[in-house]
């Protein structure tokens, strides 16, 4: 039962692509005397009754050396490159083999620099006082990551395919989705020059 307990939100951080538009691998990109990828890892980690996989594809042995000594599980991704929706299944899949019961999961991205624990546990304390399935950062006028999907989704995340991501299930079931504000959740890395405005930003907020 205390193992049920512990494993009731599985979190999984996405973080299989080549960052070819940057050029290096955004994941291990510095951050807080640290990386980006360990600063998702770090906070995902202080999720009480949570556990953490992180899926891999390209660089999957530069990063999985970075990562040895994390109490996490990682699942290198072959189908890394036919898109989003492959991580998501591997992840799922992966989820499951490890706690059949689990009651939902969080799918997250490693390159969202201030995502922190709270927007986690914001997600499943929203889902569950409102008695949604699925819960969704809200910024930027959208609807995006982290989202927290419950138990009942996990069939169809595995049903995705290619380039789909799993915003096609929050336009699918809208009527099931709750939302919870994420300041700052816009600002992410997919180039040299967001991760030289994201280090301004930063640096300014520190002043």
């Amino acid at each position: 039962m205390e193992n049920k307990l512990q494993h009731k939100t599985g979190i999984i951080i996405l973080a299989a692509g080549n960052s070819s538009r940057l050029g290096r691998p955004k994941q291990l990109l510095e951050y807080k005397e640290s990386t980006l990828l360990k600063n998702a890892i770090s906070e995902a980690l202080k999720v009480e009754n949570s556990f953490v996989i992180v899926v891999t594809g390209s660089n999957h042995d530069l990063i999985e050396k970075e990562l040895h000594s994390l109490e996490i599980t990682i699942s290198f991704n072959p189908d890394w490159e036919t898109g989003m929706s492959s991580s998501i299944v591997n992840g799922i899949s992966q989820l499951l083999s490890l706690n059949p019961d689990c009651e939902q999961c969080i799918l997250t991205v490693c390159d969202q620099p201030f995502v922190t624990n709270s927007i986690f546990e914001n997600l499943i304390i929203e889902s569950n006082k409102k008695g949604k399935g699925i819960a969704a950062a809200a910024y930027s006028e959208t609807l995006g990551t982290p989202v927290l999907f419950h138990q009942k989704f996990f069939q169809e995340l595995q049903e995705l395919k290619g380039q789909e991501g799993a915003k096609k299930l929050l336009k699918k079931y809208t009527e099931d989705v709750v939302s919870i504000p994420f300041e700052k959740g816009n600002i992410d890395i997919d180039t040299e020059e967001d991760y030289l405005k994201f280090l301004f930003i930063r640096d300014k907020g520190a002043e």
